[in-house]
């Protein structure tokens, strides 16, 4: 079992070369594949290498470090090859001219298509709160939340890259601005850690915890850290003896395992603080012990053994082997009072539960060889549930402000569950706060449509009740009800429960929604002075039917009608659709025909336009690796499927281009016209140390009323500045003067221009 901890890995991530990181690599996958052929991921680390040369990251680093460490963290947890190299390649379609097609011929289908798929997960911008956003913030979040869930649907090792993305990310989070540290951790928090908690992942939810806190109240991370290290020895010298103690007593009964004990994290810490309104002081359970046996049997055995060492505190046993979390987590939970009066929590579990535990849905991946299933199981499916029951009812909640409600509500994004059973002993895990309804629509739609009444433990309760862990619940239904009341949507607390009530009064007045929602299309199109039949057309009805997940236009007419769908957003929708058929996007042949015919028409770009020759009508972005600003030598690329990206003709991407790409190369040059569009400029100052430097060199760009958007220096040993500076500029003769100014600082010694960071 690979050993993983934060601290360590944090240490190995900074200071190091790419070489030695590979090798690090290369150490950790061997120590649990079976294969000894890496040819594959050598030749992945060394394509990753060439497509980010000269690229670097916000902390100076060579950028390849970033995806190795992905990898590393990858590796940790055991994955398949495919995997390790899609880590390796996650950013090369995304910030390189290097595209899908070339690295499905160079390392196969599967591979590229994980790479496919985090590179579309890396361009949504997820909002950072899900309180105080505006109607179109959370429309955007609720679409992209959306993306992301079918991503996850599609091959769940696509999340998982991203968790690792992530996670080095915040390992390396002080490198970014204040504002950035506290949106991304917010962001991880809200989003990233919740995901790999329900994929069992505890090794990375634990650390993103952490991290996260650390940035959005460092305050509060510090005082923690300063306080339980102030009482470190003391506790391992408790701990410890109580370790002893165990392992003693449970030799002498037979059973063979191993114990160990750990303070809780951080986060761990603060959650039991701030929801008990206690003191670090005031928390006495800081730490727990961990057993691990060989079967269940024996788990039961040490908790018995266990509850005669120590007096159990009452209400704080709980049993996830008989019934496991709905990430599938299983072990036994239970608080005691220590010898000196500390209570303490102990961790019975066997082994393959440890590894369930720390990897999760991960472990359903390892040895994986092309062409396998990659050992997933139905254990995997079941860690799966809970994402099939949101793409099921997202396919049918068409509101995303809505969606975006209910998710945060029936994934918290996760809350904790409450366990009941019905009359026959079945279990059933809902979310904690779970009235009769939701049992009853978790049992079936029809049980909770016909319901008049519930009985708790064989008493009748109000439909409003809390239901309780260990609950049994019957719920009385008729014939002659006349279905769910409107009032039922504020007391039920799952998301199935309410889409399925919702469900019912879709169904139950379609015909008088469908009406309505075609007079309220009509009317919006009015006000607007549009013409209906210009814009819906069966065509984009289709498209339109397909985004929302409908099954025909009538439903999407009858969404509008009852409100799960604004007019507005339907009419803008079929605009959009309509404006795109007019201004159609050329094929990537079109382009290249286009080039043939040596026509050179004009293609806006904000204030300053950019003539390509022999193309029209096409996308045009500017690449980042390079960042061409008004004035530079610069050629356009015709990128796959991405229209064209314009580069500085001197950029390491496109001298080192291949005889094959080099014939997607399109002349291209600036139009300068007037405007005040800004351009991200980076330069490399290397000057002799000094105090007052920084400032100086701040101060003459500031004098210029120069917007910066970031400043990292690095000295070496020799007394030798390197200071990347990132500011925007209108153009060329903009940058030169400015170049020539910061010259004239003194101790400055050279000045180079560079790619952003």
């Amino acid at each position: 079992m690979a050993h993983f901890d934060s601290r360590v890995m944090e240490n190995i991530e900074e200071f190091q070369s790419p070489e030695k990181l590979y090798s690090d690599l290369i150490l950790r996958v061997r120590k649990y594949h079976p294969s000894d052929d890496i040819s594959l991921i050598e030749r992945a680390y060394h394509t990753a290498v060439d497509a980010h040369r000269d690229q670097v990251r916000k902390s100076g680093e060579p950028y390849v470090i970033h995806p190795l460490c992905v990898a590393i963290i990858l590796a940790d947890l055991e994955l398949d090859k495919e995997t390790i190299i899609a880590g390796l390649l996650h950013d090369v379609v995304e910030d390189t001219v290097m595209t899908g097609e070339q690295i499905a011929r160079a390392f196969g289908g599967d591979v590229a298509g994980l790479v496919d798929g985090v590179t579309k997960l890396t361009s949504l911008h997820l909002a950072n709160h899900y309180t105080d956003k505006t109607a179109a913030q959370l429309e955007v979040q609720g679409t992209n939340l959306r993306k992301m869930f079918l991503a996850m649907a599609k091959d769940i090792r696509v999340i998982l890259i991203k968790l690792a993305d992530r996670l080095h990310n915040m390992r390396t989070l002080k490198y970014q601005s204040s504002e950035s540290q506290r949106r991304i951790a917010q962001e991880t928090l809200d989003i990233y850690s919740p995901i790999a908690e329900r994929l069992g992942i505890s090794r990375i939810k634990v650390e993103l915890d952490d991290l996260s806190l650390k940035y959005l109240k460092p305050e509060v991370y510090q005082d923690l850290v300063e306080k339980v290290e102030a009482r470190k020895h003391e506790r391992e010298n408790y701990v410890f003896e109580i370790v002893e103690d165990v392992r003693r007593h449970i030799a002498q009964a037979g059973i063979k395992g191993s114990v160990d004990g750990r303070v809780k994290h951080y986060f761990s810490i603060y959650k039991k603080m701030r929801n008990q309104g206690k003191s670090l002081d005031q928390i006495y359970d800081l730490f727990a012990v961990r057993i691990i046996v060989d079967n269940v049997k024996d788990c039961y055995a040490a908790l018995g053994i266990i509850h005669e060492m120590y007096k159990p505190i009452p209400g704080r046993f709980k049993d996830y082997i008989a019934m496991p979390k709905a990430n599938m987590y299983q072990s036994l939970h239970t608080t005691l009072m220590g010898p000196l009066g500390m209570p303490f929590e102990i961790q019975i579990r066997t082994a393959d539960m440890h590894r369930a535990a720390e990897y999760g849905i991960a472990a359903h991946w390892r040895y994986k060889e092309s062409g396998s299933d990659g050992g997933k199981d139905g254990s995997e499916e079941a860690k799966l549930t809970w994402l099939r029951q949101i793409l099921e009812w997202q396919q049918e909640m068409s509101d995303n402000q809505e969606f975006m409600n209910l998710l945060k509500s029936d994934l918290n994004l996760f809350s904790d569950d409450v366990y009941c059973f019905t009359p026959n002993g079945e279990v059933k895990n809902l979310p904690a706060g779970s009235t009769p309804i939701d049992f009853a629509y978790s049992v079936h739609s029809q049980v909770g449509n016909k319901m008049i009444g519930a009985k708790v433990n064989g008493k009748l309760v109000p439909i409003d009740y809390k239901i309780q862990n260990g609950d049994r619940i019957e719920i009385l239904t008729s014939v002659n009800s006349p279905g769910p009341s409107r009032d039922w949507l504020s007391i039920a607390k799952s998301t199935s429960a309410k889409n399925k009530i919702n469900q019912f009064f879709r169904h139950e007045l379609k015909d008088e929604n469908i009406q309505k929602g075609k007079e309220l299309l009509l009317a919006f199109c009015r006000t607007k002075g549009l013409d209906p039949t210009e814009i819906n057309k069966g065509e984009y009805q289709d498209i339109i039917v397909k985004r929302y997940g409908f099954h025909d236009w009538d439903s999407v007419l009858a969404a509008v009608g009852h409100g799960g769908l604004k007019e507005g957003q339907i009419v803008n929708k079929l605009l959009d659709l309509s404006d795109k058929e007019h201004h159609r996007s050329l094929t990537d042949e079109e382009v290249l025909a286009a080039v043939a015919e040596g026509i050179v028409p004009r293609i806006s770009q904000s204030g300053n336009a950019i003539l390509v020759k022999g193309v029209h009508d096409v996308a045009v972005r500017f690449s980042k690796c390079c960042n061409p600003v008004p004035g530079d030598d610069i050629v356009g690329f015709v990128t796959r499927g991405r229209g064209v990206t314009v580069h500085r003709r001197d950029c390491i991407n496109i001298r080192t281009l291949s005889k094959e790409d080099r014939t997607r190369l399109i002349d291209a040059e600036w139009e300068i016209t007037e405007g005040d569009e800004k351009y991200v400029a980076d330069i490399r100052i290397f000057a002799n140390d000094r105090s007052g430097l920084l400032a100086d060199v701040s101060r003459t760009l500031t004098e210029k009323n120069v917007s910066i958007i970031s400043v990292h220096t690095r000295t070496s040993k020799q007394g030798l500045v390197s200071m990347d500076v990132s500011f925007q500029v209108q153009n060329r003769e903009e940058l030169q003067n400015l170049v020539e100014k910061l010259r004239q600082v003194d101790s400055v010694v050279d000045i180079q221009r560079t790619s952003g960071g």
